[in-house]
């Protein structure tokens, strides 16, 4: 889902099996990046409900480079 500048969209997060899992999860853009945002429905000593926030930049996936092997007779020219 691409967003606009300043803009985002967060949805109740049905994959929730942990207390720590957080309760709402979206994507937003603020000025012109890119964020993830989760939000956990709280309440307050007091009994006020709030949202706890937090931010973080989206997940990249780390490239896996995979090193060429050897052939079986490349080491045919060591002295030992």
């Amino acid at each position: 889902m691409e967003t606009k500048n300043n803009t985002g969209a967060i949805f109740k997060n049905d994959k929730k099996t942990a207390e720590n899992h957080p309760d709402y999860k979206g994507k937003v853009n603020v000025n012109g990046k890119d964020m993830e945002v989760a939000l956990w429905l709280k309440e307050s000593k007091s009994g006020m409900k709030y949202f706890s926030t937090t931010f973080q930049e989206p997940y990249v996936k780390p490239v896996h480079t995979e090193i060429p092997l050897m052939p079986d007779d490349a080491d045919d020219d060591l002295p030992f």
